[in-house]
């Protein structure tokens, strides 16, 4: 590069409107405003950040979840796949731990007879999980046990979840991870062996095509190793619902040590 050259100082950040996606992109805000750079927020729902991403009106994207469930945003005509894992996305059906339910072990436990005595058997979930709790329920044959699904919107979910987590009854919990809801510790995730909820997904930064060659190498280097985890996306995501505060407040008080991730 010549001695002259300027790059960039501006970017728009993408990300979903939701508190976990929201809680991820605050944190890469960090790193872009530690370079100085002066950033736009977007948040849209998945049908308008297609059209973002299609009309270069995205320049990165906090985050994509890849390979399966993003990969119309990756196409690289339009964005490039930085390098860097940011944390790993898992469905999961889980039981609070407080229950204390033994020989519940793993999703299949729960047609046992003695189990599905004890359980729960109305598993409240939000609607984008429907069409994987239905896989679940037909491969593990829980309909015949007696389980049937409530479909309710995502924040009749969180509160119907966080409500178990506060009470003795076992109740299944069918979530994402990282989930606010995980950062405390409070529940027991159920092994999956008919792999019904598929495996570990991988959360990456998307940038525009083209863009990277504008942009100083150093934050470009910092983006492409940028790693948060599970834990700490969990515990940014309680922060906003629990502690009151803004994602940005949630992101600094991360980046200054003062929020413990725990599992």
């Amino acid at each position: 590069m010549s001695p002259t050259t300027r790059f960039t100082t501006s970017i728009t950040l993408g990300h979903l409107d939701s508190r976990q996606h929201e809680a991820a992109a605050a944190a890469v805000l960090r790193v872009l405003e530690a370079h100085e750079m002066e950033v736009a927020m977007v948040a849209a729902n998945r049908e308008t950040m297609i059209k973002h991403i299609a009309g270069g009106r995205i320049d990165l994207l906090a985050t994509a979840w890849l390979p399966e469930i993003d990969a119309a945003w990756a196409d690289p005509a339009y964005m490039e796949t930085l390098g860097g894992v940011l944390y790993r996305p898992m469905l999961l059906w889980a039981v609070p731990t407080a229950a204390g339910l033994t020989g519940l072990d793993s999703i299949a436990d729960l047609a046992r007879p003695e189990i599905a005595g004890s359980v729960d058997r109305v598993v409240v979930l939000s609607r984008r999980l429907e069409t994987h709790g239905t896989r679940v329920m037909q491969l593990y044959g829980l309909d015949a046990a007696g389980y049937r699904l409530e479909v309710v919107d995502n924040e009749l979910a969180y509160a119907s979840a966080a409500r178990a987590l506060d009470g003795a009854t076992p109740t299944v919990l069918p979530l994402w991870q990282p989930h606010a809801l995980a950062h405390r510790g409070r529940m027991r995730v159920l092994d999956d062996p008919k792999q019904a909820l598929g495996g570990r997904r991988e959360a990456k930064l998307l940038l525009r095509t083209g863009l990277r060659e504008t942009l100083d190498p150093d934050l470009v280097d910092e983006l492409d190793e940028l790693t948060l985890g599970n834990p700490v996306v969990s515990a940014l995501e309680y922060a906003m619902r629990n502690d009151g505060m803004t994602a940005d407040e949630a992101a600094e008080a991360w980046q200054r040590g003062k929020l413990t991730p725990r599992a």
